[in-house]
C-alpha cells in the first residue's frame, strides 16, 4: 500500500479518499458474509484478506493526514488496548462466568469510556433500517427504557429464528404489495422511536 499510494505507485489508488472507499468496503463485507453462509473457507480466507485490504488502504491514507495522522500500527495497538479494557474478567480480577455477564460488562465500560449520555449515542444511522431497528432496540433494553411499540404483533414464545424468518418475510411482501417500501417505513418508525428515546431521556433528566 505505501508503494501504491507513493509517487510512480498507482494513479487509481493516489486518487482514493476515505470517502470514495466506503463503498468498498461495504461490498468486501457483504462478500464475506455470503462466503461465511456458503461455508466455502477458500473464498472466506480470500474475502477476508479484501476486508483487511480496506484496512491498510484506510490507515495508509490516514498517515498522509496533515492534522491527525496514524497508521496501521495505531489502528492494531488500539483495539489490543480496547480488547484488554473490556475484558477485565480475562485481564483483571472481574468475574464474568457467562455470555450475560460478559456484554454486560462491556455495554458499562463503552457507556463510561464514550462518555455517552444517550441510549443512542454511537449508533451508526447510516446503517440498513433492519439492523438500525435492532440496535436501538437492543439500547433501549439495556438502558432500562420501557418505552411502549405501536402494533405489536402477538408471537409464540417458541418461535423458531426460521418461522420468524418467514413471518418477517411474509410482512415485507405484504407491505411491497401496497406500493410502501418497507425500508423506508423501518427506517421512518425507528426514526420515530429514537424520538420517543430523547424525550424519555429528557423528562428524566428534568425531573
Amino acid at each position: 500500500m505505501d508503494k501504491l499510494r507513493s509517487p510512480g505507485g498507482c494513479p487509481w489508488d493516489a486518487e482514493q479518499t476515505h470517502e470514495t472507499l466506503l463503498k468498498y468496503l461495504l461490498e468486501e463485507s457483504y462478500e464475506f458474509i455470503d462466503a461465511v453462509e456458503k461455508g466455502d473457507r477458500v473464498e472466506m480466507r480470500e474475502e477476508l484478506g479484501d476486508v483487511l485490504l480496506q484496512v491498510f488502504f484506510h490507515a495508509r491514507m490516514a498517515e498522509e493526514s496533515g492534522s491527525q495522522p496514524f497508521g496501521i500500527e495505531d489502528v492494531a495497538e488500539g483495539v489490543a488496548d480496547k480488547l484488554i479494557r473490556r475484558h477485565p474478567h480475562v485481564f483483571g480480577d472481574v468475574v464474568a462466568t457467562t455470555s450475560a455477564d460478559v456484554l454486560e460488562n462491556w455495554e458499562a465500560i463503552k457507556k463510561e469510556e464514550k462518555g455517552r449520555t444517550s441510549a443512542t449515542d454511537g449508533v451508526p444511522m447510516g446503517q440498513p433500517a433492519l439492523p438500525l431497528a435492532a440496535k436501538v432496540l437492543y439500547r433501549a433494553e439495556k438502558y432500562g427504557y420501557e418505552i411502549p411499540i405501536e402494533h405489536q404483533a402477538n408471537l409464540d414464545t417458541h418461535l423458531s429464528q426460521e418461522s420468524a424468518g418467514r413471518l418477517l418475510l411474509g410482512l415485507i411482501d405484504q407491505i411491497q404489495a401496497l406500493g410502501i417500501d418497507p425500508e423506508a417505513a423501518l427506517r421512518a418508525a425507528t426514526k420515530e422511536y429514537i424520538a420517543k428515546i430523547h424525550a424519555h431521556e429528557a423528562n428524566s433528566v428534568t425531573r
